[in-house]
């Protein structure tokens, strides 16, 4: 992805969306250790809500890292 389109998209995901960009801000881009629980719920129009979470182990966070220098 052209980082200008990166750079974008971004913006316009904080905008739309002020209070989850700060929460990623404050909460994941701040450093999430090994054994932190990320728990996601979704609600569609009509229907029921669906919950899920991930417990992050030290090789997700390692994949994570690899990924990152990768983008570099």
């Amino acid at each position: 992805m052209n980082p200008f389109t990166a750079m974008k998209a971004k913006k316009t995901l904080e905008e739309n969306h002020p209070k989850a960009a700060l929460f990623v801000k404050q909460v994941i881009m701040s450093g999430m250790p090994a054994d932190s629980v990320i728990e996601i719920s979704v609600t569609k129009p009509g229907e029921s809500t669906k919950t899920t979470n991930v417990k992050i182990t030290q090789s997700d966070l390692d994949a994570l890292n690899e990924l990152l220098k990768m983008a570099k």
